[in-house]
């Protein structure tokens, strides 16, 4: 192991870097056996308010202790560099503490450039395999990510070298306490952030993932659905406008295929043809994945698209259906839910949750086959549902096993579970 040596770290401001005779860059000087390595910390201050004497900020204010707090936190870099080196075994120099703060020895990549360069490559790519919304989420998550830099660091980005599992804790703290997300939802901005790593790993802008040792789960959330009751009630339901009619037709069309708002607006006649046992099928793409989607069409899905298929919007539109806007859709849904006496909050997503549970996975659709009409990448995300009509089972036996005990008949089942005699 190589000796441990002294290093000393140096604030200082540079008047000559700044457009403004007012203001100037605060630069952070490394020196290791006399030799030297400086660059700036991307901090401007106001000149009157530096002391030079102090290498920090004068005053108590709060801006002051903000600034002095981002100081310390990059004198603490420094001292975990060289510790860093000195377990690879590496040289130990100034110019090699701050490869190791900087990530020079890579690429002087910031966390937010980063995120600029994805999005735009994501940007680039909307209606190619990515979604518009796939684009907001990472947005969104940058400028969550920016808003925490700014009020952790005191600083408006952040190295990706500087980056470690503490950073990804802290921001997922961050989201929950600040932000108020709940836990998921933190969860996946966490995610988020992590697909900026590899992106970054994969441009050579880091050599190894800073984040490999955080990994929040998220908690199984029950999908909401339809009974087969339910669903009946706003079939059998005569809709006293053509509007309500319309939302009504389009979410029982949803209901019997499964597809998402989005795939049943782009949905064209050629997306219907005959499959190989010589019935009707769906053949799409989801919107989300570009993963293909090829469903069976039911009888009941069939007949809403021969009612629709002169209707003037569809014919000019070139679409299977005259669709709303996703917004009125949802609001007129909560019109239905109502005359139909269904308290469940309705929306259209819930459709596709009824498709998976109540007309497919619950009249014995095996759960391979659900998923490939749904389009999931991961059987995984189709098992959520599976779990939904597992529940469901436990909970009609256990009402089962009560009816049973209050007429005496119920000998070997107690509480809905079987004992053995």
């Amino acid at each position: 192991m190589k000796q441990k040596q002294s290093i000393s770290v140096l604030f200082y401001i540079r008047k000559s870097m700044s457009a403004s005779p007012k203001t100037a860059p605060i630069y952070m000087r490394i020196t290791v056996n006399g030799k030297r390595a400086e660059f700036s910390i991307k901090r401007e201050i106001e000149v009157s308010k530096w002391n030079s004497a102090a290498g920090q900020m004068a005053g108590n204010s709060e801006i002051a202790k903000s600034i002095n707090q981002y100081l310390a936190y990059w004198r603490q870099l420094a001292y975990n560099a060289q510790e860093a080196l000195i377990k690879e075994n590496n040289v130990i120099s100034a110019q090699s503490i701050k490869n190791q703060m900087t990530g020079s020895t890579m690429s002087n990549k910031t966390l937010l450039e980063a995120f600029s360069f994805h999005n735009q490559r994501l940007q680039e790519r909307i209606g190619i395999d990515h979604a518009p919304a796939t684009l907001t989420r990472y947005k969104t998550t940058k400028d969550h990510v920016q808003e925490f830099i700014l009020a952790q660091f005191g600083t408006s980005d952040i190295y990706l070298a500087q980056l470690s599992t503490s950073f990804a804790a802290d921001f997922y703290h961050h989201l929950i306490t600040v932000r108020k997300c709940n836990s998921n939802t933190s969860a996946k901005y966490v995610k988020n952030m992590k697909r900026i790593i590899r992106v970054a790993m994969i441009n050579g802008w880091l050599d190894k993932d800073p984040f490999i040792g955080f990994s929040p789960s998220v908690k199984p959330v029950d999908r909401g659905y339809l009974t087969m009751e339910e669903l009946e009630r706003i079939e059998s339901k005569k809709m006293v406008s053509p509007r309500l009619e319309l939302v009504k037709d389009l979410f029982i069309f949803a209901c019997y295929t499964g597809l998402a708002y989005i795939d049943v607006s782009k949905l064209k006649p050629e997306n219907i043809s005959k499959g190989i046992n010589g019935y009707l099928w769906i053949n799409t793409h989801r919107q989300k994945t570009n993963i293909p989607s090829n469903i069976p069409l039911l009888d009941r899905a069939a007949a809403i698209i021969e009612k629709y298929k002169n209707h003037p919007q569809a014919v000019t539109s070139g679409r299977l259906l005259p669709v709303l806007s996703n917004q009125k859709m949802n609001a007129y849904l909560k019109e239905i839910g109502d005359v139909c006496g269904i308290t469940k909050n309705l929306t259209f997503h819930l459709a596709r949750h009824t498709f998976a549970t109540t007309i497919t996975l619950a009249n014995g659709v095996t759960i391979e086959s659900v998923s490939s009409m749904l389009g999931h990448t991961n059987i995984k995300t189709t098992q959520i549902y599976a779990k939904v009509i597992k529940k469901k089972v436990a909970e009609d036996m256990d009402m089962l096993a009560q009816k049973l005990a209050k007429q005496g008949q119920a000998a070997n089942i107690s509480n809905g579970k079987n004992q053995i005699l």
